[in-house]
């Protein structure tokens, strides 16, 4: 498709204007997303050029049929879009008729009857058992104030240690881990409660940094916390975890959440039973956590073609 400017009707380029603020400025999306659909709806717009054999006008939109947009998703996939990039446009696309349609000028259920492109199943990448363990090593920590340090071992300790999500770690109250407690409560998506096991290292990796930590928690106060006091974000983790993969040399799939699939796939390979680990995950369908099934089974394809004679 010929990526080129539109120029059609203004009322039409004036209301997609407003729409691409409003992405920014009220619903905060991030500046790639609002990018990629300012592009996506750009594309579409190119594409009715020439369905329409003339710049589109907002009568034209009104009229748009089903069909139309099946058009354009197939001419897409012509062009090389995988089933991602076709979901990311129609997405795009239907915001862009809702919002039309809020303001009265157009109905946006024909694109609400178009099916989005089935997504291909990506494998999680854990990390190796070596990489997992020297990510959550004390010595391994990059921050020079040792208070933040353990608390990023800490972190890093209960997501490959426990398999809790980031935002489950960082949500523990010094009530969860008062004393020696042998298991986690954790609330985790959808409000969903499931019960942990508390290793040991990593109760002792939590006990290091309150120790430490500067801020006292008790009660429901969170544990975790910033330089300066306030609850711990996410990010702080995130970009912890990218200093350290420049330090370990590890690949860019190695983030907080890999050692979550990690703790998963090492369950696996170790023999827990896939019931089990559901559980451990809180996982709602046991097919969620099938995946990694085929993690473990792609890895040992990979020791096989690397150590078989006959590979």
């Amino acid at each position: 498709m010929n990526a080129f400017l539109v120029i059609g009707d203004a009322v039409l380029m004036a209301e997609r204007e407003a729409w691409l603020k409003a992405l920014s400025n009220e619903r905060r999306l991030s500046d790639k997303t609002v990018e990629a659909y300012e592009r996506d709806t750009r594309q579409f717009l190119a594409f009715l050029t020439g369905h329409l054999a003339g710049p589109p006008k907002l009568s034209d939109i009104k009229a748009l049929r089903p069909g139309d947009l099946r058009g354009f998703l197939a001419t897409r996939r012509r062009d090389g879009a995988g089933a991602r990039t076709l979901g990311r446009g129609l997405a795009g696309l239907r915001s862009f008729l809702r919002h039309l349609e809020r303001k009265g000028l157009v109905n946006a259920a024909g694109a609400g009857a178009i099916r989005s492109p089935k997504q291909p199943k990506s494998l999680p990448k854990p990390l190796t058992d070596r990489d997992a363990l020297a990510v959550v090593a004390s010595d391994a920590q990059l921050s020079e104030e040792p208070w933040i340090a353990t608390r990023n071992e800490a972190v890093l300790t209960l997501l490959y240690g426990c398999g809790l999500r980031i935002s489950e770690a960082l949500g523990l109250t010094a009530d969860d881990v008062a004393g020696t407690p042998r298991a986690l409560r954790v609330t985790g998506k959808g409000g969903k409660t499931r019960i942990v096991p508390l290793i040991a290292p990593a109760l002792d990796a939590v006990h290091r940094y309150l120790a430490l930590c500067p801020y006292a928690a008790e009660g429901n106060d969170l544990i975790f916390r910033g330089a300066k006091g306030g609850v711990l974000q996410p990010a702080i983790i995130q970009r912890e975890m990218q200093r350290l993969r420049g330090a370990l040399g590890l690949p860019d799939t190695a983030t907080p959440h890999a050692l979550r699939h990690s703790f998963a796939t090492h369950l696996l390979a170790g023999g827990g039973d896939l019931r089990t680990i559901q559980e451990l995950l809180g996982h709602a369908s046991l097919s969620s956590t099938q995946i990694y099934t085929g993690v473990d089974s792609a890895r040992l394809l990979d020791i096989y073609d690397r150590a078989h004679p006959r590979a």
